[in-house]
C-alpha cells in the first residue's frame, strides 16, 4: 500500500494502482519518503523532472515522471513535502530506446515494457497534480514532453502555471554562469543520489531551489507570479 501523506489523506486509487504497475514502484521517492495525494492550492507547488527516450520533443517518447511537492508559507523556504511525490514509468508499445540512452537514465528495456499504461500515468499525474504550479530545470522541455503525451494520450493538457529555474538561478548567480543542472548542483554541492534518474533529479532540483531562496527572498520574489516574471525578464536579457 502507498503510505497518505503527512496529513493522513491517501492518494486515489488510481494513483496507488499506477504506481504499483509502473516498473519500480518502490525505487526512490517511494522508497525514501513514501508517496502520497495533497489537496492542491496556493501553497503547493510541485517540482517534476522526466526521461525520454531522446531529445527531441515532437518524435521522442516519455518514458517517466516523477514530481515532488513544496510547502510554501510566505517568504520563508518552501520545504520539500517528502511524503507527497509521485513516480511512474510509462509502459513502451514500440522497440525501446538504444543502449546509449537506457545507460543515461537506467530505465531498462523489461522496465519499459512493464511500465503501466500511459493513459493511467498521465491521468494519475493530473489528478495527483490538481492545480499546482509546477517548477522544472529547463522546463520548456518537461512541459512539452508530458502535454505532447497527454494530449496525444487524454486529448487534453491541464493548464497549470509553468516556471523554469534555470534563468532564475542565472539572474541570482550569474557570476557561477551555469547552463546545465550539474553546474548548479556543483556550486552549491547539492548531492544527487542519482543522475539523470527523474526522481532523483527532482529531489535534486528542488533543493537547489531552497539554495536559491534566500537571493529570492533579497528580491522579494517569492511569490509563483514574481518567479515566472523574474524568469522570463532574465530570458529576455540573455537573448539580447
Amino acid at each position: 500500500m502507498v503510505p497518505p501523506d503527512s496529513r493522513g489523506s491517501p492518494p486515489p486509487e488510481g494513483a496507488r494502482s499506477v504506481l504499483r504497475a509502473a516498473g519500480r514502484p518502490l525505487r526512490l521517492l517511494q522508497r525514501l519518503f513514501g508517496a502520497g495525494r495533497a489537496a492542491a492550492s496556493a501553497h503547493r507547488w510541485v517540482v517534476v523532472d522526466v526521461e525520454t527516450s531522446g531529445l527531441d520533443v515532437h518524435r521522442d517518447r516519455l518514458l517517466a515522471i516523477a514530481a515532488i511537492a513544496l510547502r510554501v508559507d510566505g517568504v520563508a523556504t518552501p520545504r520539500i513535502a517528502l511524503g507527497d511525490s509521485y513516480e511512474a514509468v510509462l509502459r513502451q508499445q514500440v522497440s525501446p530506446a538504444d543502449k546509449g540512452n537506457i545507460l543515461l537514465h537506467g530505465i531498462g528495456v523489461g522496465e519499459q515494457r512493464a511500465g503501466a499504461p500511459s493513459a493511467e500515468v498521465l491521468g494519475a499525474f493530473g489528478q495527483w497534480l490538481g492545480d499546482a504550479p509546477l517548477i522544472a530545470f529547463h522546463a520548456e522541455f518537461d512541459k512539452a514532453m508530458i502535454y505532447r503525451a497527454m494530449r496525444d494520450t487524454l486529448g487534453r493538457t491541464p493548464r497549470n502555471l509553468w516556471v523554469d529555474l534555470e534563468p532564475l538561478a542565472d539572474a541570482m548567480h550569474p557570476d557561477v554562469g551555469g547552463t546545465a543542472l550539474d553546474d548548479w548542483l556543483d556550486h552549491f554541492g547539492i548531492d544527487c543520489a542519482v543522475r539523470h534518474q527523474a526522481a532523483a533529479d527532482t529531489l535534486a532540483t528542488a533543493e537547489l531551489l531552497q539554495k536559491l531562496w534566500p537571493a529570492l527572498r533579497a528580491q522579494h520574489c517569492t511569490s509563483f507570479a514574481a518567479l515566472r516574471k523574474l524568469a522570463e525578464q532574465r530570458r529576455w536579457l540573455v537573448r539580447r
